[in-house]
């Protein structure tokens, strides 16, 4: 099933001019999705109690809210290791010393949960929330980032596109989803 073009994010464009198969691409174009909206809504639940709205209204359902949004990004995850891990061999760029796209984290993506845990009264690892928050909004700005670049009409090398994909394997499938598990559970 491939994604028809007019309802792909901006940034699958990048991913389908370096792809070898197209079935390939729509595979990791899919997960990629799945991972975004999951890790969007991860984030932002987590921002809403931040700024105090206390939605869910009870500290069971906040609790509950919480492991489902890190079940769902778990998911996502889980679906995006073997289309990525394909389409990195099928890219094979022919340097590895590409400029990777996906960046570090910026001052905002920095923040201490254990506060805001405490106020909604959810009982989970601040660490490990602090960890899956950090690498989810660095995911989503990578993607943003990719984005911009088909906006400006710019180009990326496929050995740019390799390295950024790679750190997103490394960053998201090690930590950030052992994390997520330990949140969900």
């Amino acid at each position: 099933m491939s994604i028809p073009l007019e309802t792909r994010p901006e940034w699958a464009a990048v991913i389908v001019e370096h792809a070898v198969e197209e079935r390939t691409a729509q595979k990791l174009i899919g997960q990629l999705l799945a991972l975004e909206v999951s890790s969007l809504a991860f984030c932002r639940l987590l921002e809403r109690w931040a700024r105090g709205e206390a939605e869910p209204g009870t500290p069971g359902r906040r609790q509950a809210a919480l492991r489902r949004a890190a079940d769902r990004v778990e998911t996502a995850l889980a679906g995006l290791e073997t289309p990525l891990g394909r389409y990195l061999l099928e890219l094979e760029a022919d340097q590895a010393e590409g400029r990777s796209w996906f960046g570090e984290p910026g001052p905002g993506e920095l923040v201490d949960w254990a506060p805001v845990l405490d106020r909604a009264g959810v009982k989970v690892a601040p660490h490990r929330v602090a960890q899956a928050y950090l690498e989810l909004a660095v995911f989503v700005r990578a993607l943003e980032g990719l984005a911009a670049t088909v906006r400006w009409q710019s180009s990326l090398e496929a050995s740019s596109l390799w390295a950024g994909l790679f750190d997103l394997r490394e960053n998201l499938l090690g930590c950030a989803l052992n994390d997520l598990r330990a949140i969900a559970a």
